[in-house]
Parts: structure tokens; C-alpha cells; sequence
């Protein structure tokens, strides 16, 4: 099984959508092993105190925490990210995860730069990696992102639209 290490926004982005059939938290929690570093694990708990879609979406992701493992990592506090995804960037290299999960759109340049052998993904492009897997389909997959936009409001963000764009076209 892939690893796959992911950063709270990714997590919380497939978990505002967990209700939908195929719920794509699920999907992720079954296709890889998922690995989280302790400030991603603080930040879902932070945010799970929220009355909204997001406190939903980490209550969600909290709920399943069998099925993530949580690992400590020493991080370079003057690197320019915030706790969480400075963690999850160092835990990506440290154990040669084969994806990183991470919708923090404002900031890919910054993260990709510091990966090693990672890939980097956000959500949609995670949906269309489903959607090569057989695992949704293309109507699917954009029912779950438009849920997602939706719920974390990527109705303005240009990165959001040319990925659904590409869904579409998957």
C-alpha cells in the first residue's frame, strides 16, 4: 500500500464531502496508508470545534483516526508555513511518502519546492487519480468536487476551476 501524507486542508477538503456515495475519505483511507504528523492531528482538533462545514469535515477525519497514523516530527520553525504543513512537508521526506495531500493552493510552489521524491496533490487532482483507479467515476468525481468547492468556497480560486476544467476532461 502507498503511502500517502497529508496535511490537514486535504484531509478537511475529502472529508466535507464524506456523506456523499462514494465518500472520497473513504476511498483515500483505503487506497493508501495515510500518515499524519501531530500538528496536523492538533489542527483537526482545533478546527473540529467549529460549527460549519470545515469543524465538520475534521470531526469526520477525527472520527476515523483508526485508520491514520500519527507520527512526531522535528521541524525547522523558521520555514515560511504554517505548524501543520511544515510537519507534514518534513514528514513527507522523512519517510519517502509517494504523495503528499494538500489543498493549500496559495502556497504549492513553496511546498513542491520543498519536497524530495514526493508528489505533490491536491484534492481534485486526487479525484482524477480515482478516476484513472476505477474508483469513480468522472460524473462522480465532479459531484464531489463541486460539493467540496461548495463547502470550502473555491468558487473565485483559478487553481479550483482550470482542476475542475480537467476533471471534466478526464
Amino acid at each position: 500500500m502507498s503511502v500517502l501524507v497529508a496535511d490537514t486542508s486535504g484531509l478537511v477538503s475529502l472529508a466535507v464531502a464524506a456523506g456523499h456515495h462514494p465518500d472520497p475519505l473513504a476511498l483515500c483511507l483505503d487506497i493508501y496508508e495515510v500518515l499524519i504528523p501531530e500538528p496536523v492531528l492538533n489542527e483537526l482538533e482545533q478546527i473540529s470545534s467549529y460549527d460549519d462545514a470545515h469543524g465538520r469535515g475534521a470531526g469526520t477525519v477525527l472520527d476515523r483516526g483508526d485508520d491514520l497514523t500519527v507520527e512526531s516530527v522535528t521541524v525547522d520553525e523558521a520555514f515560511p508555513l504554517d505548524d501543520g504543513e511544515n510537519a507534514a512537508v518534513t514528514l513527507a521526506n522523512d519517510v519517502d511518502a509517494a504523495l503528499f495531500l494538500c489543498d493549500e493552493f496559495n502556497r504549492l510552489g513553496l511546498i513542491h519546492a520543498s519536497l524530495a521524491n514526493t508528489r505533490l496533490v491536491t484534492t481534485p487532482t486526487l479525484l482524477a487519480v480515482f478516476i484513472r483507479r476505477a474508483s469513480l467515476s468522472r460524473d462522480e468525481a465532479l459531484e464531489i468536487f463541486d460539493v467540496i468547492s461548495q463547502a470550502r468556497s473555491w468558487d473565485d480560486n483559478s487553481y479550483a476551476a482550470r482542476a475542475r476544467s480537467l476533471l471534466e476532461r478526464s
